[in-house]
């Protein structure tokens, strides 16, 4: 097969797996079921589409063998008579529905799926590794590299979370009303828990990893479309496009960091931009009070919208922290809102904030909350006090990158 056909299949898999998996999921009501005939399915489409050609509609193509392995059975019938026989069952009454109900559906069948794999009865480790191999494609390889864990440790959250679904007998079925209301949240955590590790790894050698920005950003995108009346999925969306739009900005040619006042502006990426403010215009629209997400994307826009640094609307952002400490308050925010605090009105006024922090035991191996405080002292011309902070930061760091930016700024103080 030439490259130009496989990367087209890997391509059109990546758009089409689920909503796949999400109907087979519908049909067979089984999640590992589905995701082992949606394989199948792709395998024959290796063999068969390099010959053919990708057909007009590779959704259905992909549906209709999914289904005639499951009827066909085959190598697995000793393992799943009671599945196949279910499903051979339903295909003779509704034979047209299996592939029409592919596009009539789809929004069900992958908000579904969604809903699944960020199931409040799983950990959110699992969530976020089922999320991600259903939803984002991403092979158990691939996560774990993205996650810098042992490939059979992700192996064995993804096993352990379909038989904790199976186990638990968790419906298939879209919640209604207040049930669907309360299952997002935790949807939008996994979701922002994916973005957050691609735009500052933690740990690993690159301070970034742009494919999962982009994995995430997919994701907010396809629950934006089907939830489109919650105010905080569009925040996600505009919180994550207005982040991302900095990452080349972010990283120097030999993967060294570069600090938001230090970054080329020129270099974000103003298409992300546009859509993030559009995106959190239409999270306004909706005339619903701004939460944790649409408040973070907010103060990402003050960055966005500030030509150079100097341009920044510090006050503004001090404003939007107080208001996000209302609403989902944390030591973390409050750590951020020093930061804002000493760029609006000087690091006197940001210090003693930091100070009463320390003794907070959320951050006590955080590494940011030294890092904040050296970088106060320094400029506050405390310099000796500084290079320990920035020493005590770098001892706390798992990324190298950001550890060597910290060695590099405590060095400065001496």
């Amino acid at each position: 097969m030439d490259e130009a056909t496989h990367r087209a299949i890997r391509a059109t898999w990546a758009i089409e797996a689920p909503r796949l998996i999400g109907g087979l999921a519908r049909f067979a009501r089984d999640v590992d079921l589905a995701e082992d005939l949606a394989q199948e399915a792709l395998v024959l489409a290796l063999e068969t589409w390099p010959r053919t050609g990708i057909p007009d509609n590779p959704g259905a193509w992909l549906m209709t063998a999914a289904r005639n392995r499951a009827i066909d059975g085959g190598r697995r019938r000793s393992m799943m008579d009671a599945k196949h026989a279910s499903i051979e069952a339903g295909a003779s009454t509704e034979a047209h529905l299996d592939v029409e109900a592919l596009d009539q559906n789809v929004g069900d069948d992958v908000l579904r799926l969604i809903l699944i794999a960020c199931h409040p009865v799983l950990s959110v480790d699992a969530r976020v590794a089922l999320t991600l191999r259903l939803l984002g494609g991403l092979s158990t390889e691939e996560i774990a590299r993205a996650f810098l864990v042992p490939e059979p440790t992700v192996s064995q959250r993804i096993v352990r979370a379909k038989r904790t679904l199976t186990e638990a007998r968790v419906p298939f079925e879209v919640p209604q009303g207040s049930a669907l209301t309360e299952r997002i949240p935790a949807v939008l955590e996994v979701i922002y828990l994916i973005f957050n590790e691609g735009y500052a790894a933690t740990g690993g050698d690159h301070w970034t990893r742009p494919a999962l920005c982009e994995d995430a950003i997919r994701l907010g995108r396809v629950l934006a479309q089907l939830v489109p009346f919650d105010t905080e999925v569009h925040g996600l969306v505009a919180l994550m496009e207005l982040q991302a739009s900095r990452l080349a900005a972010r990283v120097a040619p030999d993967g060294k960091p570069i600090l938001l006042l230090d970054q080329d502006r020129s270099r974000w990426d103003h298409v992300l931009i546009r859509r993030g403010l559009e995106a959190l215009e239409r999270s306004a629209s909706l005339k619903i009070p701004f939460g944790r997400y649409a408040l973070q994307a907010a103060i990402a826009a003050c960055h966005a919208r500030a030509a150079t640094a100097e341009q920044t609307d510090w006050r503004k952002i001090v404003a939007l922290y107080d208001a996000l400490a209302e609403v989902a308050g944390s030591p973390v925010v409050e750590l951020n809102r020093a930061v804002a605090i000493s760029m609006a009105f000087g690091p006197a006024e940001a210090l003693p904030i930091v100070d009463q922090l320390a003794n907070e035991p959320a951050l006590a191996d955080y590494h940011l909350l030294p890092s904040v405080r050296g970088d106060l002292l320094a400029k506050l011309d405390r310099r000796e006090e500084a290079r320990r902070e920035f020493e005590r930061a770098a001892e706390l760091a798992t990324n190298r990158q950001e550890r060597d930016l910290l060695l590099a700024r405590a060095r400065a103080c001496t």
